[in-house]
Formats: structure tokens, sequence, C-alpha cells
């Protein structure tokens, strides 16, 4: 069994959010003594539809519970919104229960207005795995091409990892939206998801994107939307201090999991091969979230962002409280040129408290000027994490 970073509180109710197949469930009843829970599960259609009619009826079966019944779990509550009504009135009652709630999308609570809870209830997110959650069995290779969500790590045979892959794309990924009536336009959303795994990484320009999917712009800046409030990608703004002349201010896209974003790109069966720009563009996906997941769990309160210019790219630019500004370059090569360092050494030297980076695939750390070269295995915990 793999221990996950994120550990539930035993004494405070709490949410936690992630999308579908991080293991939310099975870590909370893992979490949670099964002697002591009381679990509604929300995908369970003859539940949900009970609880839809009535929400009234949730306060009812608690009132009936034995006095051994400390925890209530309810599964996907983004389901029945109504039901966090019942849950604060119980909270502000100050009755024996805490409650336990996942979700795996924001946005039909965002929607229908929902009661979060004000902050009775903690706030949480669960991911894929992490390298450090894996541990000795992590596999770079594997990692970038089929991602890190726990499921896959029940397949053993490729073939196998790119049908789960394609499955999760196909039917959660899509099913998820049309079933919570999130697009009008399905056809026009399914056009767009192919275009999202190939747009992964990249400087967001709506207008070229609703000119390939034959959608307005405004259109396409909602599905970016949905996809975020669903937990499936994040944006990346740009830095938005001024540094240099002519600064990039769209931001960039990146969906929750390199495996994930290549059954939307169609690129599963593409190989991926070190020195390539695929393989290097997997690999900044793969370090990107990785941080992301890392802050989060340890609750650093990292600001993180990229910087561009006409003729400079940092991959990412993270402030950290209390420590100086750090400009990252992420390269997939097993050796780094120093010429490549060049427009990172010269951004660190014209930014007053800063620092800089460069993540690869090195043996070693090394020192060039003022940039550290480090291997990505040791980057984390030299950023802070």
């Amino acid at each position: 069994m793999i221990s996950r970073l994120f550990i539930p509180p035993q004494n405070h109710s709490f949410f936690l959010f992630g999308p579908r197949g991080t293991g939310k469930t099975t870590l909370i009843k893992q979490s949670l003594s099964a002697e002591q829970t009381y679990t509604i599960d929300l995908l369970d259609f003859d539940t949900e539809f009970r609880f839809l009619n009535r929400p009234q009826e949730f306060s009812e079966v608690l009132a009936a519970l034995p006095e051994t019944i400390q925890w209530i779990f309810i599964d996907e509550v983004q389901k029945i919104p109504k039901l966090l009504d019942e849950v604060h009135k119980h909270i502000e009652m100050n009755s024996r229960f805490h409650f336990a709630l996942t979700g795996s999308s924001a946005r039909k609570l965002k929607r229908g207005q929902a009661n979060l809870l004000a902050g009775r209830a903690f706030s949480y997110s669960l991911f894929p795995l992490t390298a450090r959650e894996l541990g000795a069995t992590f596999d770079l290779q594997q990692a970038l091409r089929f991602g890190t969500l726990p499921k896959i790590f029940s397949f053993f045979q490729d073939e196998d990892k790119k049908i789960f892959l394609r499955s999760y794309a196909n039917t959660y990924v899509q099913e998820e939206v049309q079933n919570e009536g999130l697009v009008r336009n399905l056809q026009g959303f399914r056009r767009f998801l192919p275009i999202v795994g190939k747009e992964n990484g990249n400087i967001l320009v709506l207008q070229n994107i609703a000119q390939e999917v034959g959608l307005s712009a405004m259109t396409i800046r909602s599905y970016f939307e949905i996809l975020e409030d669903t937990l499936l990608g994040f944006l990346l703004p740009a830095y938005r201090r001024s540094i240099r002349k002519r600064q990039k201010t769209h931001p960039k896209f990146y969906l929750f999991d390199t495996g994930v974003k290549r059954a939307l790109a169609q690129e599963l069966h593409i190989p991926l091969v070190p020195g390539t720009s695929e393989y290097g563009k997997a690999f900044e996906h793969f370090f990107i979230t990785e941080l992301l997941r890392l802050n989060a769990y340890a609750q650093a309160d990292f600001s993180f962002s990229y910087f561009a210019t006409q003729n400079i790219e940092i991959d990412l630019v993270i402030e950290r409280p209390g420590k100086p500004l750090l400009f990252i370059k992420i390269k997939s090569g097993e050796h780094v040129n120093n010429k490549e360092l060049r427009s990172l050494i010269s951004i660190v030297h014209d930014t007053p408290q800063s620092e800089g980076i460069c993540i690869c695939r090195e043996p070693q750390k090394r020192k060039v000027e003022s940039v550290l070269v480090c291997p990505w295995q040791e980057a984390a915990e030299a950023i802070g994490l």
C-alpha cells in the first residue's frame, strides 16, 4: 500500500477535492475507522435520488445512527449541494459527528451557490501520486508516458495502461461534463478536448483555439474554466511584475496528469524518446505538476507563474514567503550546456533578491555563476518543498 503525503484530520470536519481516480475514497476509508464511520455514496443512483428529493432525510438518518458512529463520509458531495446546508446545521449544533466530504468538481458547488461551510470544514486537495509517495518504485519514463493516477499501477502491460487512459479521457472527462450539464454544445466540447491536450503547456491564445474548434473565444474561455473547476487542469499565469520589455501576459494551461494529457491529445501510441521536444515537454509538465502537488500538501503557500518575452522563457517563477524570488528552467537533458543557462543567469542578475535553478537529469548538482544546476530528484528539497 502506498502511503499518501496527505493525512486526513482525525478530529475536524473536512472537504477533500480532487479529480476522479486520485484515490480520495480509498484514502478516507483507510484513514477512518469503519466501525465509527457512516458512508453516503452519492455515486450510487438510489442514494443520490433519495437525498436529492428529500435533503432533510439526511438529518433523519443521522438521528437514527448508533452512538458508535463518529464520522459521516459523503462521497462526491457536489452531486447534491443542498446537503451542505444539512451538514452546516449539524456542525453548528455541535453534534457528535465530524464530516468527511469529497468532491471531484467545485463548479457545481459554485454554480449552485452551495454552502461551503465558511471555514467550519478544512479544505484539502488530492492529486495523482507524486514521485515522493512512490519512492523507490517511481519510474520517470513510465510517469511521463502514462502519468501517476493510482489505478495505472494496477496494470502491468503498456496496452492495458493505454486502454485505461483512453477510457478515462473518453468516459470520465466527457461524460462527467455531460452528466453535470456543464456545456450545451457537447460536439464542440469534444472537438476542444484533443486541442487542449496538444496545447498543454503552451501560452494560450484563445482566438487561435476558437478558430480551430469553430467556436467563439468566449466559449473557449468558458471551456477552460470548466476544466479548472472540475479539477482537470490549471492555469499558470504570467509573472505580474515588470522585469523586461514586452513580457507575455497570457496564461499557460496544464492538465492535471501527464498520462491524461497524452490520452486527450491522442498521443499514447507515440514513443517518448529522450532528446526530443516531446520528451522535453512531458518532463516539464511532470515536474511542474509535481511541485504544485508538493506545495499543496505542505501548505507552503508558494505562488507559481512563468516569465516570457520575445527572446526569453523561464518555465517557473516561484514566490516563496520569506525567501528570495526563484526563477526555474526545466531541461530534460542528461547534460545541460552552460550556454543554455545564459538567459537564466541574466534574469537572476537583473532581479534583486532572486535565485536561479536549472532542473534537469544530470547526475549531481553543480553551480554555474549564480545558477544551481540540479538533478530533478533533489530539486523539490532545494526549492524548499
